[in-house]
Formats: C-alpha cells, structure tokens, sequence
C-alpha cells in the first residue's frame, strides 16, 4: 500500500484502488493533487501486476469536489489557461490509459470531481452519489474537459442544461442517461461490484483492449480517422503470437462466436 498526502493506494488481485483523501475529508484538485494523481496513473500503465484501476473517494459522501477557492484566486487569464490545460492532460492521461479505469463514486462529486469521473472509461456510483457542475454560479466555467465529455455522453442541448444551470444529478438519473454503469446501495457493495467488473475485462487480451480504448477515443476526436483507427487496431491484435492459437482451437466451430 503506498500513500501520499492526498491518495492512498492499494493493489489487490491486480486491481489498484486509489482513495481520494485529504484532511479536510474534502478532495479538491489542486495542482498538487493533480501530479500525484498523475503518478499514481502512471503506475498503472507501467506496472504488469496491475490490470485495471478504480479511483474513489474517502468516506462515504465526498467522491471529489471542484479545485478548492484558495486556488481560484491566484489565477489570472495567463496561469488560468495553463492550469487548465495541465488538469486536461491528466484526465486525458486517464481517458487514453490501456487499461480499464473505473470510478466509484462514493458521494458528491462536483466541478472537477465530475470531471475526474467523466474521464474514467466506466463509472459506479453509490445510491447517495451527486453529480453537478456549479461553476456557472461563481461566474467561471468547467476547464478539464468536463464540457466535451459531458456534451459526448449527453448530446448538446442536455449538456447545455446541467451545465447552464448547474442542476445536480442524482445516482438514479445518472444511470438512466447513462453517465454511470450502475448503481449500489453503499460503498463497500460498489467497490466489490467494481473489481469484479474490471476483472471480467482485464481477463481478455491486454492488446485489444489498448486498441479499443484507442478506437473509441478516436470516433470522439475529429482530427482522427476513427475508421483507420479501427482497421489499424484490428491489424495490430495480429501481432500477438498466441491469438493464431486461440483461433485454432475454434476451427473447428462453423462460426467464431458461437461458444459465447
């Protein structure tokens, strides 16, 4: 188990869990926080032990919350534009991860904390879980990219909505619209619900699954050509010595997905 002032890390059975804490039971993302984070993400692309992450907050009622005020006053247009950026790399890094990352949203999750859910490849939350944007209320906007995910999960003019207003989400409406996989009743029961989803994922090929991380990413993106993408990823799983094994042993079945 590793720890630093603001996470806490545990790898079990190949899953990392990484807590969100502070002493305030409050998790902002500072600049600070932000760097550890990254590290922390960085383990899981360069660790082999590691097949998959959860990220998730401390306590049972605070997932993250947006970048603490204290923060908000030292910046200026100049810096603003840097920090903001600098927090876009970092959920980038997660979105782009190989692996599967999985946030389990334990509470609030609001402003940046939304953010940081958004950029996960899934997300749990628990039956008190809330999502929100408030910044529109302090006259500022959402700056990790929570205004392009949010518009790709939801469609423009809901996007609009939450964003405009700053309406909070519950657990329930979240499932429904489809920002999150799953609701569960508290938080010991969605982390357990969590692993067992990452692990049914990280049990397949850890190639492919890099590559549709890398395809889906890339219908998202209009400076790339998610078709080419696909058929460059498809080439790709061909690399793998073992996958002309595994095709072997189904030659024998007319069809190739018929044992599913």
């Amino acid at each position: 188990m590793e720890k630093t002032e603001s996470l806490q890390s545990n790898l079990e059975d190949g899953i990392l869990t990484i807590t969100l804490q502070s002493e305030s039971k409050s998790f902002t993302l500072t600049e600070k926080n932000l760097n550890e984070l990254r590290s922390a993400i960085q383990e899981v692309y360069d660790n082999d032990a590691i097949e998959g992450a959860i990220i998730t907050g401390e306590g049972d009622e605070i997932f993250a919350l947006g970048t603490h005020v204290s923060e908000l006053l030292k910046l200026n247009e100049l810096n603003a534009r840097k920090f903001a950026e600098s927090g876009q790399e970092v959920l980038a890094f997660i979105e782009d991860c190989p692996k599967p990352i999985l946030a389990a949203i334990n509470g609030y999750a609001f402003g940046s904390g939304f953010e940081l859910a958004l950029a996960c490849h899934f997300r749990f939350a628990s039956e008190n879980a809330v999502l929100a944007f408030p910044e529109i209320k302090y006259g500022i906007i959402p700056g990790f990219g929570g205004t392009q995910r949010l518009t790709l999960l939801l469609g423009k003019t809901k996007a609009l909505e939450y964003l405009m207003t700053g309406k909070r989400i519950n657990a329930e409406d979240a499932e429904r619209m489809g920002l999150v996989s799953g609701v569960v009743s508290y938080k010991e029961e969605m982390l357990k619900k969590a692993k067992k989803w990452l692990t049914v994922i990280s049990n397949n090929d850890d190639l492919a699954l890099g590559m549709l991380v890398n395809c889906v990413n890339a219908a998202e993106n209009p400076d790339e050509n998610g078709f080419q993408s696909e058929a460059n990823g498809f080439a790709n799983c061909f690399k793998v010595p073992e996958l002309k094994k595994k095709l072997m042993e189904l030659s024998d079945n007319k069809y190739l997905f018929n044992r599913i």
